[in-house]
């Protein structure tokens, strides 16, 4: 089952890059108390995404804070270390806090898979955005494949 505006965000792990190397992150103590901004990319690196989705959140990132967001993260069903260097190479660094669903666990628990195994990355996880409050989805938007219109910051700050 998909998840829905008004549903609490799976307990799941993601886990992100520090200076130590990967550190694991709940979701429950990851989303409590404050509102995060969340979107989610099919792969780090990968056309759109890097030339849209992650520098539109990067740019709009002091508009999204001014609109009451605490924290704007990026998932992709990556790896830590893949996930901290597409957000080094994007300038993301202090805006934008890559959290890795490598293994795709979340993107599971919130049934927001897709197929990816036509372009050879396997199951990877939808393009979407969701602003969530104390664990709680309060807007959520579900691109269709291919698009690239609903998950932008852009879109996000309207519904804020």
């Amino acid at each position: 089952m998909t998840i829905a505006k008004g549903d609490r965000i799976p307990a799941t792990t993601f886990a992100k890059m520090t200076e130590n190397g990967p550190e694991q992150v709940s979701s429950d103590e990851f989303f409590k108390g404050r509102t995060v901004a969340l979107f989610s990319v099919p792969g780090a690196f990968t056309p759109t995404c890097s030339a849209k989705h992650l520098p539109g959140f990067v740019e709009k990132a002091d508009a999204l804070k001014q609109k009451g967001v605490d924290e704007i993260a990026c998932t992709a069903v990556n790896d830590a270390f893949v996930m901290g260097a597409w957000g080094k190479s994007a300038g993301a660094d202090d805006k934008v806090t890559m959290l890795a669903d490598g293994n795709g666990d979340f993107v599971k628990a919130a049934g927001l898979t897709m197929d990816g195994n036509k372009f050879g990355m396997g199951t990877r996880g939808q393009r979407f955005s969701m602003i969530v409050k104390d664990g709680v989805v309060t807007e959520l938007n579900v691109e269709a494949p291919g698009e690239f219109k609903l998950s932008s910051a852009d879109h996000l700050l309207e519904q804020l």
